[in-house]
């Protein structure tokens, strides 16, 4: 059976999922930003995680964004490989459901469409967009709108293959290091392993959805998340770069299969505002 969908679906879905984006912050990022306002010792962090987790309730309450930077607007899409869709391209769907949410959303266009001649869209488009066809009749759209304090300070290293885990770990670690308090502190750290360099990229950006109190299934991986963990929070950035305890909320590692000659790696650091929603058609 081949099942239909119209592009104007898609427009409406991304809207929708952009808005809620902004404005609602996943429950698994809001829980630990609330145990780590109670568990807090130092006093100036303590203060600022108090400040976080106020506004991102207000702006749940009140329908306002939870930043002031509301973000690339990224696009994962899983469709079912018995969708037909009508109506328009699916591309084009997308970046007009971007086009409406910004628009009736009031959120900040960020978006320049030359890297150096530097001119504004105006609507937060083009949208960037990674597809793959799935099994089924429905389209799965996740909607991850990623501000840049944060992107600006993530790395990529080709390691050789015959460095350690431990090799690996310090480094990550070292990333947020150099970063500082820039990425506006506690953040979410996805990274990834393997691929080719663009491969794994796009794997490092997708671990930051998954949510954080769900460890890689494979211990190995699993275990090295617990100790990039514990090696981001020794530095002792802390919340907002004041100190303390919670220079990361948590830590998502991914590995693909790669070449025997390689060993890409990636970390994408986001802020505490890890925002994404999930829609399906």
């Amino acid at each position: 059976m081949i099942r239909t969908i119209n592009a104007g679906q898609i427009t409406e879905l991304t809207a929708s999922l952009f808005l809620t984006a902004n404005t609602y912050l996943p429950p698994d990022i809001g829980i630990a930003l609330e145990c780590a306002a109670e568990t807090e010792h130092n006093t100036a962090s303590r203060t600022a995680l108090e400040v976080i987790v106020e506004n991102f309730k207000f702006a749940a309450a009140s329908g306002l964004p939870i930043c002031q930077d509301c973000g690339m607007a990224v696009v994962f899409a899983a469709i079912g490989q018995d969708v037909h869709i009508t109506g328009g391209l699916f591309e084009d769907a997308v970046n007009a459901g971007v086009r409406k949410a910004y628009y009736d959303g009031k959120l900040r266009c960020s978006v320049v469409r030359d890297p150096l001649r530097r001119v504004n869209t105006d609507d937060n488009t083009p949208a960037v967009i990674y597809t793959k066809l799935v099994e089924g009749t429905n389209i799965k759209l996740t909607a991850a709108p990623k501000g840049f304090g944060s992107e600006n300070m993530s790395a990529s290293r080709m390691f050789n293959p015959t460095d350690t885990r431990e090799v690996i770990e310090d480094w990550m670690a070292g990333v947020v290091n150099t970063a500082g308090s820039k990425p506006c502190p506690p953040i979410i750290i996805g990274a990834a392993l393997g691929g080719t360099l663009d491969a794994c990229a796009v794997a490092a950006k997708k671990a930051l959805l998954r949510p954080i109190d769900t460890p890689n299934v494979d211990v190995f991986y699993a275990e090295m998340e617990r100790n990039v963990l514990r090696k981001v929070n020794a530095i002792g950035i802390g919340a907002q770069g004041f100190g303390g305890r919670y220079t990361a909320l948590g830590v998502n590692i991914d590995a693909l299969p790669t070449h025997i000659a390689g060993l890409p790696a990636v970390v994408n650091i986001s802020c505490h505002v890890t925002r994404h929603a999930v829609g399906v058609i």
